[in-house]
């Protein structure tokens, strides 16, 4: 039997978790809800770096690291396909599609928060899908602007944000009546990929609204990619 450590945090990962018996590790950082009715043990916290994970792997006999974690999450991408190499067992990783821009997309691509906030100056009502960043950055938001930022976890809002707190799939009427009642003039997002969090995006080509796109960071070769859970979930028949 090949024990799994299952590196999660995203909807695909408790699919994939969902699946695992009681001799597999389903692993979370920590900053979302953990479930309590997962089949496999579930794990809460770091690993300490690639050194802390290599000790894990070798102290739990893990056979086999599965990254479902969020495109963005690179170091911890990292620090899993070099602890799986130092520990001499293999890496997969679940690696949905990107977004592609379609007809009638205004996409401004760019690389980090300096770049976004250059491409974000001539407007004044954006809608933040960025997860937590824009929240280490509320005392930055010049005059003219009034932020809303969509995150897993609820924060105070202050004079000229709002904080959302919600969690996927969002609908496409739900996410209509969001862009009705806030009037957002543009539309900040990861290119996340999936359909969990892609109605944004149909809205955003609906209205000719403008979106600054961060582009993904640079993930690190691995043994087997896989772009969707059943195929992977099909692997694993094979392995055992």
């Amino acid at each position: 039997m090949t024990r799994i450590l299952l590196l999660g945090g995203t909807g695909d990962a408790l699919r994939i978790a969902r699946q695992l018996g009681p001799e597999h590790v389903y692993s979370l950082a920590g900053l979302g809800k953990v479930p309590d009715d997962l089949p496999c043990r579930v794990r809460v916290g770091g690993f300490g770096g690639r050194e802390g994970m290599a000790r894990y792997i070798e102290d739990e006999r893990i056979g086999l690291v599965i990254d479902a974690t969020h495109p963005y999450a690179a170091q911890i991408s990292a620090n899993a396909a070099k602890a799986s190499g130092a520990a001499r067992i293999p890496c997969w990783a679940l690696r949905r599609e990107e977004w592609q821009p379609q007809a009638g997309d205004d996409w401004r691509m760019v690389d980090d928060w300096a770049e976004l906030a250059a491409a974000l100056a001539a407007f004044k009502r954006p809608l933040f899908t960025l997860g937590r960043e824009p929240l280490a950055h509320l005392d930055e938001i010049p005059p003219q602007q009034f932020w809303t930022v969509r995150c897993l976890d609820a924060n105070e809002s202050g004079p000229r944000a709002r904080i959302l707190a919600a969690r996927g799939p969002f609908t496409l009427e739900g996410e209509r009546t969001l862009f009705n009642a806030e009037a957002f003039d543009v539309v900040v997002s990861k290119n996340s990929g999936g359909s969990a969090t892609e109605a944004k995006l149909e809205v955003a080509r609906e209205r000719d609204l403008p979106v600054i796109m961060l582009r993904r960071p640079e993930l690190p070769a691995v043994d087997r990619e896989f772009a969707n859970v059943p195929d992977l979930l099909e692997a694993l028949q094979v392995i055992g």
